[in-house]
């Protein structure tokens, strides 16, 4: 059966726990992806001859983790994808963890240990990458909170809430201000961290597409994180402080 780390599954949703270096779609030919195995894990699980169906919802880059939720029929997969392309906040609920190199809230003058981060953000397609550029034509808004939980003596932890969900969003928006995420080499990342980012997505919240109740899914974080053990803490009381800063009601 396909290795994969499943966190939910039902007849409509199959959540998973995404690991650094696969790609959710599209990858080089020959390179596995989540898409596939998931539909290898759904087959040989239930065994159903024939081809499956696995509807792609939303993404997480390449060198990114955590909660990814996929759909198992077409139906639930046209329910799901306005969830996630809501961007007044108001959709999928995104909580991520990330690592990013420097002080960030000391290193620099305007934010601090808590706030908001809003840009304007276009696609750079020969480089492959998103560009923070000033507002105009074909530029998008990206928006997050933020809060600082902890830092080392050259890195900072954090707890992002996003608003909006543009690609890389979370990436480009520290990088920007000159704190690129740990390991983050396309934007100027220069310490490492292995095998991916230091750029977690821990927390996510739908509708279910038929039920209609609220679902929350979360994924632990990566073993490559131990040394930020200290910073997170214990899980529980992680979520317990992000809720208080994020005033997220249950």
């Amino acid at each position: 059966m396909s290795n994969l780390s499943v966190l939910f599954e039902d007849n409509h949703l199959l959540v998973v726990n995404k690991p650094a270096g696969i790609a959710t779609m599209g990858a080089e030919p020959g390179m596995p992806t989540v898409h596939e195995m998931a539909c290898d894990y759904v087959r040989i699980k239930y065994q159903k001859p024939g081809k499956v169906f696995i509807g792609v919802v939303s993404r997480l880059d390449l060198m990114t983790t955590g909660t990814l939720v996929l759909a198992r029929t077409s139906k639930s997969a046209s329910r799901l994808t306005p969830q996630f392309a809501d961007k007044s906040g108001g959709g999928a609920g995104k909580i991520y963890l990330a690592i990013v190199e420097g002080l960030f809230g000391v290193d620099n003058e305007i934010e601090g240990d808590q706030g908001f981060l809003v840009d304007h953000v276009r696609k750079d397609e020969p480089a492959k990458r998103m560009r923070v550029v000033p507002d105009g034509r074909d530029t998008q808004e990206a928006a997050l909170r933020y809060i600082v939980l902890g830092r080392t003596e050259q890195a900072t932890v954090m707890a992002i809430q996003l608003i909006s969900g543009r690609k890389h969003q979370i990436r480009v928006q520290f990088a920007d201000r000159g704190f690129p995420v740990l390991g983050d080499v396309k934007y100027g990342g220069r310490r490492g961290f292995a095998p991916g980012i230091a750029l977690h997505s821990w927390r996510l919240k739908v509708d279910h597409p038929t039920l209609k109740n609220t679902m929350e899914f979360v994924s632990p974080v990566p073993d490559s994180w131990d040394p930020w053990a200290g910073i997170l803490g214990k899980p529980e009381t992680l979520w317990k402080r992000v809720k208080r800063s994020f005033e997220i009601d249950e």
